[in-house]
């Protein structure tokens, strides 16, 4: 399977895709730009400036938009009004990076160094009434998590360690008894898991996207035209289209051209829909 390139080079480092009808479609991040992207019905895209960093944005129950910038959290209303919450850290060397939105709608976000020192970064969860608890300790480059269909498993990524870990999830213990869901060829980035339990994982640096079945099973590929993909999402109105985010962080002008644009595949299966940050 090859995606589709669905725009030109609109972004330095996309990350965090997140399909949501109350949005009208799809939002994804400009991280380093700290900018949020909007893609339209006829393809127009948005650019809003939130902040230094952009690292990620899923729906609130309550209306608006979550977002994690550099340190922390913000909340966007309608209007895209953006009110930084009390950072969770007071280092500048440390920064947000990916995350995703537990069943009972607490919100996991983990953190990076931006000189990506070993263990120096977290996962967080945020409950509805915003207390933080970390998640896991001493992580490297905190990136995708996404939860299986029946809310009973947790799939996460910290890149450097090349592997997809699976955890056993529920909203009393949180994610328990972390072990090896899949071995990766190359730097796992951000993932999605479909209806079927298929986990979908953006190789960055492999200019592809992989899908495991529930068993860990590599059983189908998406070759995309640019080498850094970072993250990958299902949406459209049927849920069947499988949205990627690529970077050209660290790459020269004139290297990769295609690297920054959104791709999208339509891989057969069906997304879940996104559960809003209950906060």
């Amino acid at each position: 399977m090859r995606a589709e390139r669905l725009t030109d080079a609109v972004a330095h480092h996309a990350e965090g895709p997140c399909w949501w009808p109350g949005w009208g479609g799809l939002r994804w991040v400009d991280m380093l730009a700290g900018d949020v992207l909007a893609l339209s019905s006829d393809g127009t895209i948005t650019r809003t400036h939130v902040g230094d960093v952009a690292a990620m944005i899923r729906p609130r129950a309550g209306g608006g938009a979550v977002i994690a910038i550099e340190r922390g959290l913000a909340f966007a209303d309608e209007d895209w009004r953006v009110d930084p919450l009390r950072p969770l850290w007071s280092t500048n060397a440390v920064r947000m990076n990916e995350g995703g939105v537990a069943p009972d709608g607490s919100l996991y976000v983990g953190s990076m160094a931006y000189d990506q020192a070993k263990g120096a970064a977290s996962l967080y969860r945020v409950g509805a009434d915003l207390s933080v608890a970390t998640a896991l300790p001493s992580v490297t480059i905190s990136n995708g998590i996404d939860f299986s269909p029946d809310g009973t498993l947790a799939y996460y990524d910290d890149t450097p360690t090349g592997r997809i870990t699976v955890f056993d999830w529920s909203p009393e213990a949180g994610l328990v008894g972390g072990r090896t869901f899949a071995e990766v060829d190359g730097f796992p980035d951000g993932l999605s898991v479909d209806a079927e339990g298929g986990v979908w994982t953006a190789i960055f640096g492999g200019g592809r996207v992989e899908r495991r079945s529930p068993d860990g099973t590599l059983d189908a590929v998406i070759e995309v035209d640019a080498g850094q993909v970072t993250a990958c999402t299902f949406g459209g109105e049927d849920l069947d289209e499988l949205y990627i985010t690529t970077s050209r962080e660290g790459l020269a002008e004139g290297e990769d051209p295609a690297a920054g644009s959104l791709f999208v595949a339509r891989p057969g299966v069906r997304g879940k829909a996104v559960t809003p940050f209950a906060g």
